[in-house]
């Protein structure tokens, strides 16, 4: 008896192990007519996971490929009755709001009675809403206010702050509309830069009102009549069908009926192939987000991610010698960076499509040196908000001995060329070397017409008179010839299928690529950046208020992007940015 009961002492927790294993890998169990709850807030990044540093302060920043593949599965699941998508306070682009929208449409249109319930307190809840009208039905909290207001675009200007620290700011630039240097160096817009804006904000606002109209089944007027009364209440967006009803959550579940309910947490370990997912195809999915820099890593010291040459190169070549993938699909969310980087990534895209296709799919932003990456993809598909384009150049020259002289600092300048003046930050160019800057950046934005034209097969003249600068939305992209189709990952899937010769219907699996790394790969990843961040560099004051994150208490949003764009490339060579920060609400 001892023995046998020794016996079962240990073999219980054996059946306890084997059951918890199956239970894991086999995923949950849903029942027939599941009521299926998610929660869509917060901020949503395109990488492979949520940065260490992100985990350790709290921000919760959620892979978007994560979120977009759990509503995927949903959507095939007949197991459903419904989604109720709690949709709180988003800090996202018009890009990955679309990712959004048109996933929630597909759950609409494959029967799953999807219910978005707002749950929003802001003066201005556009962007908000615009995801939640995808719904079946749209429902809000009693308490919440979330006005329609319309949009906006707010833009700001340092020329008054460099003036009154004594520092001068010298600029070159090439393309006509490439004003990034009046956010700079001026106090207000100037004609080309409001020209701009203007239109970008028009197709937002376009796409913004005919969605909406669509979904809600209203005419655009109507929609446009319920915007201009911007009303707060839940009880006045109702009146104009903006919203079906006013409920509390758990009257919302409950008004769906006696259905067993499942929490997200749960849903997430459902298998895709429980589903009846049969990919014959698989295809790398490489990110490249952030502000474009050579050199290794995936995150910036301030936890940021970066669109590194290296680390980028080396998974499309990887990528293209794998034998068990069979296409890349290049996810690009970066307003550029560092020229010299972006002619790197550029070589290695090309490098990558002559062995394998090679689709370049557009998140919120994909400008600048962004675009001038994707341009070597055998095909480019942007969402119609992303902001794209941009194919220009500048270059900024700080001049800081006003500023050495309020502080009664000293300096001496020691030449041994008169060429070497270039290096120095105590003096203007000379006449003589302000055109020879002007040359070298003429360079650059030729090569990048260059680029462009080889990697689209179209004439250069063709991309100069669309380039100068010049920002479009993805909507507008397309008709200039810049992209090939709208749409997000599920229209970079279809490019995929043509260009392997797959049936319309067939399943194709996305893979991050390479592997998300380790915690202990992102904690190293992190001190050294963070060291280097804070070692000598002309920037390095800069540079360590990144690393400490000191910034993110100085500066409203608009502010704090543009300071995350031009720190990784140095401020004294060509940079490829986009002229304007576009944060349209």
């Amino acid at each position: 008896m001892r023995k046998m009961s020794r016996a079962l002492v240990l073999v219980l927790p054996l059946i306890v192990l084997a059951v918890w294993f199956y239970s894991t890998w086999s995923g949950p169990r849903i029942k027939d007519g599941s009521v299926l709850t998610l929660d869509l807030r917060g901020r949503y990044v395109e990488d492979q996971a949520s940065p260490l540093l992100a985990r350790l302060t709290g921000r919760g920043e959620v892979p978007l490929v994560a979120v977009l593949s759990r509503l995927s599965t949903a959507e095939r699941d007949p197991r459903l009755y419904a989604v109720v998508l709690r949709v709180g306070d988003l800090d996202i682009g018009w890009g990955k709001a679309q990712e959004l929208r048109g996933a929630i449409q597909r759950l609409r249109e494959a029967g799953r009675r999807p219910v978005a319930y707002l749950e929003v307190e802001s003066f201005a809840a556009n962007l908000e809403y615009y995801v939640a009208s995808a719904a079946e039905r749209v429902v809000m909290a009693p308490g919440a206010r979330g006005a329609v207001v319309g949009l906006a675009g707010e833009y700001f200007f340092l020329g008054g702050v460099w003036q009154k620290l004594g520092v001068e700011i010298e600029i070159e630039r090439a393309g006509a509309y490439k004003s990034a240097v009046d956010f700079f160096t001026g106090r207000r817009m100037s004609e080309a830069y409001r020209e701009m804006a203007n239109w970008l904000l028009d197709s937002i606002e376009e796409q913004f009102v005919a969605d909406i109209a669509e979904s809600r089944e209203l005419s655009t007027e109507q929609v446009r009549a319920a915007i201009r009364g911007a009303p707060v209440a839940a009880e006045g967006l109702r009146a104009l069908k903006l919203i079906d009803e006013v409920a509390y959550h758990r009257e919302v579940v409950t008004s769906l009926g006696e259905h067993p309910l499942v929490k997200e947490e749960d849903y997430a370990r459902v298998s895709p192939r429980s589903v009846g997912f049969d990919p014959v195809a698989h295809v790398a999915l490489i990110y490249g987000s952030g502000t474009v820099v050579t050199g290794e890593g995936g995150h910036s010291p301030s936890g940021r991610s970066v669109f590194a040459a290296d680390s980028v190169s080396r998974a499309l070549e990887e990528a293209a010698e794998d034998e068990d993938i069979d296409a890349i699909v290049l996810r690009i969310d970066s307003p550029g960076g560092s020229a010299m980087a972006s002619d790197l990534l550029w070589g290695a895209v090309q490098h990558a499509r002559g062995k394998k296709p090679v689709v370049a799919s557009f998140s919120d932003v994909a400008a600048s040196g962004g675009y001038y990456v994707a341009s070597a993809a055998d095909a480019i598909v942007a969402l119609p908000g992303s902001v794209t384009g941009s194919i220009g150049a500048f270059v900024l020259r700080p001049v800081i001995s006003g500023l050495l002289d309020k502080l009664g600092i000293g300096y001496e300048t020691l030449l041994r060329s008169p060429h070497a003046e270039i290096a120095t930050a105590t003096r203007k160019l000379s006449r003589g070397e302000r055109e020879r800057l002007r040359q070298d950046l003429e360079g650059v934005y030729a090569l990048f017409v260059e680029r462009v034209a080889e990697g689209r097969d179209i004439p250069k003249e063709q991309v100069d008179a669309v380039g100068q600068g010049r920002v479009w939305t993805g909507a507008q992209a397309a008709e200039h010839g810049l992209v090939d189709s709208l749409g997000g990952l599920r229209a970079a899937v279809a490019e995929v299928r043509k260009a392997l010769e797959l049936p319309e219907e067939a399943d194709v699996a996305l893979l991050p690529y390479p592997p998300p790394a380790s915690l202990a790969e992102q904690l190293a990843e992190l001190l050294q950046g963070t060291a280097s961040a804070l070692g000598m560099h002309r920037s390095s004051s800069l540079r360590a208020v990144a690393a400490l994150g000191m910034h993110r208490l100085l500066l409203p949003a608009e502010l704090e992007e543009f300071f995350a764009w031009l720190l990784p490339p140095a401020g004294d060579r060509p940079v490829l940015l986009p002229p304007i920060a576009v944060r349209i609400r």
